[in-house]
């Protein structure tokens, strides 16, 4: 029998984005796990920790991927907002985690994630003053894309926002 999983797409916002470097696998999973207890009690935290991995963690984007069993991925959806800090080694990193996307798949995450990186890219080319940084911009659009997926559609898209 197959268990079917949910995969949330997460963005941890740090108040000094230099401390993103601190945050690990482990951190982000003890403080989820502890986060889940404190809303759902003793039920929650075992029905929740029993699938919960975290699957990617980008430290330099602080961007998560977090995988948790189907039947219980509304406990852990309904803690994420009640995280306001991340605990590493004594040290207490204030933050918030912004949850993205929910996806069955994590093909749907980094499809979801591609768009989400081109809309924020999007977003710096229209304040940018500088041409050489707009061209860095727009070749940075252009190259956000996933192996064996049909480029014309991005590039149609691309040709659109302009």
């Amino acid at each position: 029998m197959r268990f079917k999983s949910r995969y949330f797409l997460c963005e941890v916002v740090l108040e000094e984005p230099r401390c993103r470097q601190n945050i690990t696998q482990s951190v982000v999973l003890y403080n989820v796990k502890n986060t889940v207890a404190r809303m759902h009690g003793d039920f929650g935290a075992a029905a929740v920790s029993v699938g919960l991995s975290v699957k990617y963690l980008n430290a330099y984007t602080g961007v998560i991927l977090l995988r948790c069993r189907k039947e219980f991925h509304q406990l852990l959806w309904s803690s994420l907002p009640f995280i306001s800090s991340l605990e590493n080694r004594g040290h207490r990193y204030p933050c918030f985690i912004n949850t993205l996307h929910v996806g069955g798949t994590i093909r749907t995450c980094q499809k979801f994630l591609i768009q989400y990186n081109r809309q924020q890219l999007s977003l710096l080319l229209k304040e940018c003053t500088d041409p050489d940084e707009k061209e860095t911009i727009r070749k940075s659009i252009a190259s956000c894309t996933l192996q064996n997926v049909e480029e014309s559609e991005y590039i149609a898209e691309y040709e659109e926002m302009e």
